[in-house]
Order: structure tokens, then sequence, then C-alpha cells
């Protein structure tokens, strides 16, 4: 029977570093990850070229993915949210100039950490 290891012993968990975007209307502000493991960009590429879908929902629920994965924090009127659920929730409830700001927060973050990677 193997041993288990002391928690001395383990490593500890790194996260990636988050990166502050303000300037959003009403003081808007967004944290997005500057991490983005290979599978969860696998799957991002998958869902903006979904054949089974129009492009325009392929498109909106790569942003979502998006948000899902990198999207750490909202600052709306001095209120954060940080709980990953409330982040997309409330993602689908902006109003079009949050939206706009999250995607241009998004496209900049992608444009920046993964050149690599399609921009929505």
């Amino acid at each position: 029977m193997a041993k288990k290891r002391a928690k001395r012993d383990q490593l500890p968990k790194l996260k990636a570093p988050s990166v502050r975007y303000d300037g959003g209307p009403g003081g808007l502000a967004v944290e997005l990850r500057a991490g983005l493991p290979l599978p969860a960009r696998a799957r991002y590429h998958e869902e903006i070229h979904d054949l089974r879908r129009s492009t325009d929902d392929s498109w909106q629920r790569g942003l979502e993915f998006l948000w899902e994965q990198l999207g750490t924090g909202w600052d709306i009127n001095d209120s954060p949210i940080t709980a990953r659920k409330e982040l997309l929730g409330r993602y689908r409830m902006a109003s079009q100039d949050e939206r706009r700001f999250v995607r241009e927060s998004l496209r900049q973050h992608l444009a920046e950490y993964f050149p690599e990677m399609e921009r929505p």
C-alpha cells in the first residue's frame, strides 16, 4: 500500500496572476487571469468554430467561455464580484456597454498574453 505524502511535502498550487482593466462605463473594472491551460485553449477554438451553431452563436459562446475561464473579478460601482457563477450570471445580465467593455478587455488581454489565439 502506497504511503500518502505529508502535507509539508506537497508543492503549493500555483495561481496565475490577475490583470486589472479599468475604464468601463460607470467606473466598471474587470480582472482577468494571465494564464490559460492548453485544454481550455483547444476548447475555446472548438467553441468558436462549432459548425452546429450559427457564427454569431459560436462567437457568443466562445466569449462566455473565455469569460468563465479568465474572469476573476468584476467591480461595478465599488461592489466587487469574485464568485465564478456570479461573474457569469452578471455578464449575462450586463448592458450592451458593459458587455462591450468586457469584450474589449478580453481582446486586449488575449493580444497581450495569448497572441496565438483568435480574438472575439
